[in-house]
């Protein structure tokens, strides 16, 4: 599942535990405040998951402005030639929120901690407490008009009903159907592919990534393939983030997150809604 030898998009333990001294590794935990402080892979600089976010009533998963992400990146210590991981402690939603943020803005190297600080406790590997302050630095963010990565309401009106566009939705089951509203409207985007962000998980590996020909054989079932234009979505991107980073992994080509999600697409009453499998 790796993007290349040097920067592999899945990272597994044994490897990151190889390169914590590394001067050019910034290690991110994106885990709870109380569950950082209690203990996080040495080195680990925490970032609230909130700052990844923007809210605009009832849209509430939008990308910041490059104001704003460049205030959170360069308050941990970030720099253009960093190697990022990302964890932590709920399954790789959040650390692979992070990771899509940093492809919209073009950071070169970023990799998901694989199993994130479950996989890492359960090894018996080092830990240590309290909190890291990282050294600020001047990290400049600018957001293209039309990155690859995403995609926002426009793109997926225009592109809706096209044979090359798959919709890949990553909630629950009774989201997904509408039997679990969560905006003003439930249901799914019509002809979207549903495969619940937890299915990627193993939950007999320490909340690993399921391995790549089982993450592969779920997504053909699905018919969503290499050849397609796909789109992930949740509630507010941060489930379909994990779906976003395993499609990548897997060496799908185009694959964009739907940041405004369905806290935006849900919301507006003139969107197609449909609520049939």
């Amino acid at each position: 599942m790796n993007t290349s030898a040097e920067t592999p998009l899945i990272m597994e333990t044994d490897d990151l535990a190889g390169v914590l001294a590394m001067p050019d590794l910034c290690l991110v935990d994106l885990s709870d405040a109380e569950h950082y402080l209690a203990g996080h892979i040495p080195g680990a600089v925490h970032l609230s998951f909130s700052r990844l976010l923007r809210a605009r009533p009832p849209i509430m998963g939008l990308l910041p402005d490059a104001e704003s992400l460049s205030e959170t990146l360069s308050a941990i210590g970030l720099q253009r030639r960093d190697h990022v991981v990302a964890y932590d402690n709920t399954g790789g939603g959040r650390a692979s929120r992070l990771l899509w943020t940093l492809d919209v803005i073009g950071h070169p190297r970023f990799s998901l901690l694989n199993g994130g600080i479950a996989a890492w406790r359960a090894e018996g590997r080092p830990l240590e407490g309290g909190e890291v302050e990282p050294t600020a630095s001047d990290y400049a963010v600018a957001i293209p008009a039309c990155p690859d990565a995403r995609a926002d309401k426009a793109f997926l009106l225009e592109h809706l009903g096209r044979p090359q566009l798959r919709v890949l939705d990553a909630r629950s089951t009774g989201e997904y159907l509408g039997d679990d509203v969560r905006s003003a409207r439930g249901g799914h985007i019509p002809g979207a592919r549903h495969l619940e962000w937890t299915e990627l998980l193993d939950p007999d590996n320490h909340g690993r990534l399921r391995d790549s020909d089982t993450l592969k054989a779920m997504l053909l079932e699905r018919d969503v393939r290499p050849e397609h234009e796909i789109v992930t979505h949740c509630q507010t991107h941060h489930r379909s983030a994990l779906n976003w980073l395993v499609l990548r992994a897997l060496g799908y080509p185009r694959v964009r997150g739907y940041d405004g999600s369905w806290s935006e697409w849900g919301n507006d009453p003139d969107t197609p809604i449909t609520g049939d499998r």
